[in-house]
């Protein structure tokens, strides 16, 4: 099957950089576009009455969808469904089987996180999947080189998403830093040697050139993250997030999370198995 790309789209602004994202993505992989709008009329939909979604008609939506689709340069497919996202999403993705789902984070500057109720964040609760969020404030849609993989040095698997994590990395002959976050501000050779052998036990970096080491600490976590994740350094910034990201109680307050919100980076989700 050929690989595809699941792009979700809104018609605003973050979702339209998004998808030139994706675009230019597709390109490099050889990848079609599943472009998919969901008409949000669920009132179980958290942003139905908050005058945040598009009410386009049934006409209207279709019209979008064929100018968008008709003005790529790579195949797609456009496919509209109903009700939440995250269910719609999980559909989508039991029929497509995409390499990755990709969507636009909005702007939510001065609203506080645990109000902020994203689409990325219900759909990764929801069915967790490999996700990559392009912020709204995103200038380049190139194709990413220089990746900041963060990881906490304990050992993980991606399991069935280890092959299209390796051939997205190796196809983009990604520039690899693995950037290993030390919560108690402890760091040493070791524990460095340490996280960079859980990313290799992966397989991730077959056929990329040389990976480089970094070791941060003395801050929380996310914020540790945030700060490295410089756009003059990086292109994208990649998360391995374990099932208890997914599920704890305190999500709004997890790694993933925290990142998700506030990358100036676009963010890559990988589920660890």
């Amino acid at each position: 099957m050929a690989t595809s790309l699941l792009i979700l789209t809104d018609f605003f602004q973050a979702a339209n950089r998004a998808l030139d994202y994706a675009t230019n993505l597709a390109g490099p992989l050889g990848a079609r576009l599943v472009l998919l709008h969901v008409r949000r009329d669920s009132v179980l939909d958290p942003e139905m009455f908050t005058g945040e979604l598009s009410n386009l008609s049934q006409e209207a939506v279709g019209l979008a969808l064929s100018s968008l689709a008709g003005n790529l340069a790579v195949p797609v497919v456009a496919e509209v469904a109903h009700g939440r996202v995250a269910f719609a999403v999980a559909d989508a993705v039991s029929r497509h089987h995409p390499a990755l789902i990709i969507l636009g984070r909005p702007d939510h500057t001065g609203t506080p996180d645990e109000l902020v109720q994203t689409t990325a964040l219900d759909i990764l609760r929801t069915a967790p999947y490999p996700m990559l969020v392009v912020p709204h404030s995103q200038q380049s849609t190139a194709p990413p080189r220089r990746v900041l993989l963060a990881v906490d040095g304990e050992p993980f698997t991606l399991g069935e998403y280890a092959g299209s994590a390796r051939h997205l990395l190796t196809t983009l002959q990604a520039q690899l830093t693995v950037l290993h976050v030390a919560p108690d501000g402890g760091s040493s050779a070791a524990t460095e040697t340490q996280a960079l052998d859980s990313v290799l036990r992966t397989g991730l970096t077959i056929d990329l050139p040389p990976v480089q080491t970094r070791t941060v600490g003395h801050a929380p976590p996310a914020a540790a993250i945030l700060h490295a994740a410089n756009p003059a350094d990086y292109d994208l910034v990649v998360l391995i997030a374990r099932h208890r990201s997914f599920f704890g109680q305190l999500f709004h307050r997890s790694v993933t999370a925290q990142v998700l919100l506030h990358s100036r980076l676009p963010v890559l989700v990988l589920p660890a198995a």
